[in-house]
């Protein structure tokens, strides 16, 4: 009686050394069909991947493995801890086995979608991915060596006529006599130059003015030289200038210090704000009926930042379009929700905290809210939509007794407001009366292809009536 083959389960030990040198990917188990008797491969072996954690990111920086080589794991654990641009998130594996090789080191960066750590199904498979690790790693190597071919592409690209006549005598002269370009076949008639006689020096062998005059004895004229070395700097006007600045002579005795993935992220964005055409209008508000609120609020752990980040959503219901935005330049984007976006300075960089529906919602959930908020970004925590999810931006220095200042615009807003600390200021009124009221000034930056100088100063508007009569703030 016959029976089925088992299933034939082959370690890296004892295939074939014709099946180790590459012809069984890494990771496969091999099993015997019964009836058509062919031998069938499955892979056991899975890639952890370097996962874009927010939009912006383009790659991520270990922080630490939570399993280390050797763990197994089970679906859904958190496997390794990634610095995005933003924050620190754990990132969970979505299948069961165990962690055969890690591929980056805590400390290191990797590009999103990059495979940092490799995962084996069973104890078997373990052998088969630390050999693919090291082809992995060894393939890393492989597109290092591939860069210098575009690299001689651009190096040459610069001085197109050095390796054109290099390249081109020998071939030119055998296929491609007579192709000449339409000047240059004018040129030859003018001269009595035989096109057949020259070899062109141009793309692919082509005849150029140039050559028909060196045949015809004709010294080039010392003009066009410079004339066509000129555009180059022309044409790279300011786009090319921002990473030339950046790149300045190291100061003797200096210590460099790279950017942090959040740092990055911020020179980044700031970089592309310069692109938008912004402006400024300021305002003064006086804060005294504020400020009195405030003292009674805060025994209940209402802070300032709430009680002006509510203000502003109220302002912003009567004035959608500076809670808009401008994204593919030509066209308005309105939000449906206002979420306040509030920049909190935490070790290491900057970070926007979002205050979402921040108009439906009382002062004392936005507090808890808040509290929440900046606690998770303190600790580098934040999910993604609690930090990009921002439609306007408060940037608050008053604690630090600034006066006024200036905020760029972040990439995606139609505005951002600044405001400084209010401080004790004589008033005169109506009445040629004088008396001394707490003020502060505030600075709105604005993207000017969606919000204009009227509509900001309407919005400015509101906003003070809302501050000088905070009674509304509280309802």
């Amino acid at each position: 009686m016959a029976t089925a083959p088992a299933p034939l389960s082959l370690s890296a030990s004892t295939l074939p050394a014709r099946l180790r040198a590459g012809a069984v990917p890494a990771g496969a188990r091999w099993r015997q069909q019964p009836r058509r008797g062919r031998m069938v491969v499955r892979a056991k072996i899975r890639e952890i991947f370097m996962p874009a954690l927010s939009s912006t990111m383009t790659e991520g920086k270990i922080v630490s493995w939570s399993a280390g080589e050797g763990d197994r794991v089970s679906k859904g654990d958190a496997v390794v801890v990634v610095e995005s641009d933003k924050a620190d998130m754990d990132v969970e594996t979505f299948h069961d086995g165990i962690v055969a090789a890690v591929l980056v080191q805590a400390g290191e960066s990797a590009p999103v979608g990059a495979p940092i750590a490799l995962l084996a199904e069973s104890e078997e498979e373990v052998p088969l991915a630390v050999a693919k690790a090291q082809e992995l790693s060894n393939g890393n190597g492989q597109p290092q060596q591939a860069p210098p071919a575009p690299t001689e592409d651009a190096a040459a690209a610069p001085p197109p006529p050095p390796p054109a006549p290099a390249a081109a005598p020998a071939p030119v002269a055998a296929g491609t006599k007579g192709i000449a370009s339409p000047h240059a076949k004018k040129l030859a008639k003018q001269h009595r130059v035989d096109l057949a006689k020259v070899t062109g020096t141009g793309p692919y062998g082509r005849i150029t003015p140039a050559d028909i005059e060196a045949a015809a004895g004709i010294q080039p004229k010392p003009k066009p030289a410079p004339a066509a070395a000129a555009p180059p700097p022309v044409a790279a006007p300011s786009v090319g200038a921002v990473p030339q600045a950046a790149v300045l002579p190291p100061v003797p005795g200096a210590t460099i210090v790279p950017f942090t993935t959040m740092q990055a992220a911020v020179s980044k964005n700031m970089v592309e704000s310069l692109a938008v055409p912004a402006f400024r209008v300021g305002y003064p508000i006086v804060t005294d009926k504020l400020d009195a609120l405030y003292e009674k609020v805060k025994p209940k752990g209402v802070t300032m930042t709430v009680l002006l980040a509510k203000a502003t959503a109220m302002a912003l219901v009567q004035h959608p379009v500076v809670n808009a935005s401008c994204r593919d330049g030509k066209s308005f984007t309105y939000n449906s929700n206002i979420n306040i976006a509030v920049a909190v300075a935490i070790d290491g960089g900057l970070i926007t905290p979002v205050l979402q529906d921040a108009d439906k919602l009382d002062i004392y959930l936005l507090s808890q809210n808040w509290k929440d908020l900046v606690k998770k970004a303190r600790a580098k925590q934040l999910q993604p939509n609690e930090y990009s999810s921002g439609t306007f931006t408060l940037s608050n220095l008053g604690m630090f007794g600034v006066d006024r200042f200036d905020a760029i615009l972040p990439p995606g807003q139609g505005a951002i407001m600044a405001v400084g600390a209010s401080k004790p200021t004589v008033v005169a009124d109506k009445d040629g009366f004088f008396s001394v009221k707490s003020k502060m000034l505030v600075n709105v930056t604005a993207d000017h292809r969606i919000v204009y100088g009227a509509d900001l100063a309407a919005f400015l508007q509101t906003f003070a009536k809302i501050i000088e009569d905070p009674e509304s703030l509280t309802l």
